[in-house]
C-alpha cells in the first residue's frame, strides 16, 4: 500500500548490541506444531524516519501514524517508543532530515565544489532541478512537505527556514559576482523561484525544452540592466 517501505528500512546501519532489538514474526509452522520462528532484526531511528518520509511522499501527512508505520515495518507499536517519545517527535526528525539533506548538505557541497568559479556555482544552482532521478524524488518530497506546511506551523517554520537559507546562498553568489546588495536579492529571488518551479513542473516539455529554459534563465540573470536597479 505504501510502496517498498519494508525494503527501504532493511538497510539499518546500526549493529545490534546494547540498543533494543525489534522482533519480526514469521508465519506459524503449524505442520510441525511450532509457534513460529522469530527473526531478530534491529530497527534504528533512521529506519522509522525513512518509512515516515515514504508514507508522507505517497499518501500525505495524515497517514504518517505510528500504527501505519508499525504495520508496514512488520513490528510492534511498542518498538517505535524506543526511539521517539511520540508522533510529533518523529515528525520533527522527518523535517530535520529534509533540512539536512535538501538545504545544509546541498549548500555546503555547492559552495565547496565551485568556490573558485562563481559562474560555475551559479550554473550548478540553476541546474539542480535537472539532476536525474534524485532530483525528481527530492522535488516530490519538497512538494509533500510544502503541502504539509500549509496546515501545520512546525512544517511551515521548517520550509521558511529552508527558503531563507537557500536564498542566502544565491544572494551571496550574486554579491560575489559584483552586483549590489539590492540587485543581488532580486536576482537571487528570480533564480530560486525558477529552480522551485522547474523542480515541481519537471515533467513539462522535452529534455531539449528543459535545457533551453535553463540556458535562458542563466543568460537572463547574468544580463546587466539597462539602468541601475531602483533608479
Amino acid at each position: 500500500m505504501y510502496g517498498n517501505i519494508a525494503l527501504m528500512v532493511a538497510k539499518s546501519k546500526e549493529a545490534a548490541g546494547s540498543r533494543p532489538v525489534t522482533t519480526r514474526r514469521k508465519a506459524p509452522a503449524r505442520a510441525q506444531g511450532l509457534r513460529g520462528a522469530v527473526e531478530r532484526t534491529p530497527l534504528g531511528r533512521e529506519d522509522w524516519v525513512e518509512a515516515a518520509t515514504a508514507v508522507l511522499l505517497d499518501q500525505g501527512i495524515d497517514h504518517v501514524r505510528v500504527d501505519v508505520l508499525a504495520t508496514e515495518l512488520k513490528v510492534t507499536r511498542g518498538s517505535f517508543y524506543w526511539h521517539f517519545s511520540d508522533r510529533d517527535d518523529l515528525l520533527r526528525e522527518v523535517l530535520q532530515q529534509w533540512r539536512r539533506r535538501a538545504t545544509i548538505d546541498l549548500s555546503r557541497r555547492i559552495l565547496e565544489v565551485s568556490s573558485e568559479d562563481l559562474q560555475t556555482r551559479l550554473r550548478t544552482l540553476i541546474s539542480l532541478p535537472h539532476r536525474g532521478r534524485s532530483a525528481v524524488r527530492a522535488a516530490r518530497i519538497e512538494l509533500a512537505i510544502r503541502a504539509w506546511a500549509r496546515r501545520d506551523s512546525l512544517a511551515r517554520e521548517a520550509v521558511d527556514e529552508a527558503d531563507r537559507s537557500r536564498l542566502q546562498v544565491h544572494i551571496d553568489t550574486f554579491r560575489a559576482l559584483g552586483y549590489s546588495s539590492a540587485e543581488s536579492s532580486q536576482r537571487a529571488f528570480l533564480t530560486y523561484s525558477y529552480e522551485l518551479g522547474e523542480s515541481l513542473m519537471h515533467h513539462l516539455g522535452s529534455d531539449e525544452e528543459r535545457r533551453a529554459r535553463q540556458d535562458f534563465v542563466e543568460q537572463l540573470v547574468n544580463t546587466a540592466l539597462t539602468k541601475p536597479f531602483g533608479a
